[in-house]
């Protein structure tokens, strides 16, 4: 399986990927807003765009669509319940399907609410896993939840389904926010060394590379997996001096999403 993440350079801070087999060149495009630049990169690479995926329905997702289509005649994938919110639609998924990219590709399809309650994301079937998690789990960060979607749902999805992924699954988001989330971890957890030694690496970085985390590097950096670290609960009880003396870990993350939204 390949992976091109393509940056979109727009002041949302998008990524979009291409990912392919490398048996017979043909490609999905994960929410390619930016479709110059994903068909100029197949173009070049000789690849051939067969599907389109929208991990959610939110316009910088899904903006690119029919330029993509209708220079290509892929077929357009989503979660079912985001039919009415996304124009053509061909193909519906529910949580465990499988979609089919050439001869060698499979992705597992991950039923993800929070950010939207229509959010997929997806997860690859290779010896290293890759997540490609749209706007639900960043680098660093969560999603918000203030365009269709509840911090209830996810809550759920971080700790029914995200957390119990393997240590070594490579995350790939839908934007690259990784230097202001390391901050809002920092602001919390002010004693998290690894963090801030990440902090200094990634914050003058060059965006085009951005840097790929895997699941265990974001249990010890975002503050939405440390649920249980003392510091963090210290430090929210300064903001919530309501809160009980141990909380428990869905109280604790709805209170730092509360807090990230005004960060």
């Amino acid at each position: 399986m390949l992976v091109e993440q393509i940056w979109t350079a727009n002041n949302y801070r998008n990524f979009n990927y291409l990912i392919v087999c490398p048996e017979t060149g043909e490609a999905l495009a994960i929410d390619p807003l930016d479709h110059r630049r994903c068909l100029a990169t197949a173009k070049d690479k000789g690849w051939s765009i067969t599907q389109v995926l929208n991990t959610h329905e939110h316009h910088d997702h899904i903006g690119g669509n029919q330029k993509v289509i209708a220079a290509t005649g892929a077929k357009l994938l989503a979660h079912k319940n985001a039919k009415d919110q996304i124009e053509g639609m061909d193909r519906g998924l529910s949580a465990g399907d499988v979609i089919k990219v050439g001869k060698t590709v499979e992705l597992e399809v991950l039923d993800t609410p929070g950010h939207t309650m229509a959010h997929v994301c997806l997860m690859s079937h290779t010896d290293q896993p890759c997540l490609f998690c749209g706007d639900t789990l960043f680098n660093a960060g969560a999603g918000n939840c203030k365009g269709g979607g509840h911090p209830d749902a996810l809550y759920a999805t971080f700790a029914g389904q995200l957390a119990k992924l393997p240590g070594n699954t490579l995350v790939y988001p839908g934007h690259d926010y990784i230097a202001n989330n390391l901050g809002f971890t920092l602001d919390r957890e002010p004693d998290n060394a690894r963090a801030a030694q990440l902090l200094d690496q990634v914050k003058d970085q060059d965006p085009t590379r951005a840097r790929v985390t895997t699941l265990a590097e974001e249990k010890e950096i975002n503050t939405f997996f440390r649920l249980h670290s003392p510091t963090v609960i210290r430090k929210l009880r300064e903001a919530f001096p309501d809160l009980p003396d141990q909380p428990d870990t869905k109280t604790v993350f709805i209170r730092l999403r509360e807090l990230r939204n005004s960060w």
